[in-house]
């Protein structure tokens, strides 16, 4: 969560993956509905059949590049450690751009094209912020807010451009509230206002041609982490997933709100199948997946005092968390770690519990872990 705000100043100045413009087809707009439908839900090889029949049947047109690039951009997602797309990728979208800018020199308010260079712009910058390129990424959110405002007068009716005002309006004015500190960053923006910016995403999650999956994914997001609004959340995240049941990260989500929520039943069902499926090796369903699966079934077993089985998720968490974490701890590695020591108070062994609290206090601080395991080792857990 810490980088989560830095992410949203690049992510809101940008057009989103899903966003595409109509050419006048409608075999076009069909086929670019299937394709978006099927990146989604992680079928690379038929999204990318389906990208290429809009190259070919509309090759002057940057959307089939946009989109196949688009297919590149959830399979860097899946494995972010992997560099060896980007540079293809990068490729990619300044071919999209040049297409673009020849379709601007023709036609200034050619809305396609506005948004088709937002898009590539934008998402050359979240990747360049991924790559902790930040100077970079804010240069790509810089130059991607114009063509989001100029998208939007020039079609303000459109559902789809709608998706992009939306996320502007709701960050701009939560993002100085929430992380005072980035103020300085913002203060050349116009003004937001999020309830408008919850409405817009509302109507284009409802109406939206194109976006419709990207506003409700985004909503989802707003609720969880911003507003806290568990409850919207999980019918947004319950419907992505039941729409899109091969992507892991709805699937993640789900369960992640079950958990808030304290609905162990169906967080233990969620969090099951994840793990089974990260064994399975199924398309994005990697390490990281299995660690959070392991961690909140350990959660579940521990809430119902059955502290043995909650112990073996807890030592598995820990034990893809030092495989997976290259430089520091993860929140999923503190956080573990901390619960043993609170199983090991309750189960009466405070010798194996004050070592555990010495390695969390010897972490990095996460949510306070340090506290607490300083308090645990004056005073043992009690459940």
């Amino acid at each position: 969560m810490t980088r989560w705000p830095l992410i949203v100043i690049v992510t809101f100045l940008t057009v989103p993956a899903a966003l595409a413009q109509s050419v006048g087809d409608a075999r076009f707009d069909s086929l670019a509905r299937e394709g978006i439908d099927h990146v989604y839900n992680f079928e690379f090889e038929s999204a990318e059949s389906d990208f290429g029949k809009l190259v070919r049947r509309q090759p002057h047109h940057p959307a089939g590049y946009f989109f196949l690039a688009m297919v590149d951009w959830w399979k860097i997602l899946i494995d972010l450690d992997n560099e060896e797309q980007d540079k293809k990728f990068f490729e990619d979208l300044d071919r999209v751009i040049e297409m673009c800018d020849s379709m601007l020199e023709k036609n200034e308010n050619d809305v396609s094209a506005i948004f088709f260079k937002g898009g590539a712009v934008g998402f050359q910058g979240r990747l360049r912020f991924h790559r902790n390129d930040y100077l970079a990424a804010a240069n790509a959110g810089r130059k991607a807010l114009p063509l989001v405002q100029a998208a939007s007068t020039l079609d303000p009716n459109n559902y789809d451009i709608l998706f992009g005002t939306g996320i502007y309006n709701y960050y701009a004015e939560v993002i100085p509230n929430e992380y005072p500190f980035l103020k300085p960053l913002l203060l050349f923006i116009p003004p937001g206002d999020k309830k408008k910016g919850i409405a817009q995403l509302t109507a284009s999650a409802e109406k939206g041609k194109f976006a419709s999956t990207e506003a409700a994914y985004f909503l989802l997001q707003i609720y969880f982490f911003y507003e806290r609004d568990y409850g919207k959340a999980l019918v947004s995240a319950s419907s992505l997933s039941r729409s899109y049941p091969k992507n892991v990260l709805f699937h993640r989500y789900l369960g992640r709100l079950y958990a808030t929520l304290l609905n162990w039943p169906m967080s233990d069902e969620v969090f099951t199948e994840i793990v089974a499926r990260s064994r399975r090796g199924q398309r994005g369903y990697s390490s990281n997946a299995e660690r959070e699966a392991e961690y909140y079934l350990g959660a579940s077993d521990m809430a119902g005092g059955r502290y043995d089985e909650a112990l073996a998720h807890f030592f598995r968490s820990d034990e893809l968390s030092r495989s997976l974490d290259r430089n520091e701890p993860s929140g999923f590695m503190v956080m573990a770690n901390l619960k043993i020591g609170n199983i090991y108070d309750v189960q009466g062994k405070r010798n194996l519990a004050i070592d555990q609290y010495n390695k969390v206090v010897d972490m990095k601080d996460y949510k306070e872990s340090s506290t607490l395991a300083k308090q645990f080792l004056k005073a043992p857990y009690a459940h």
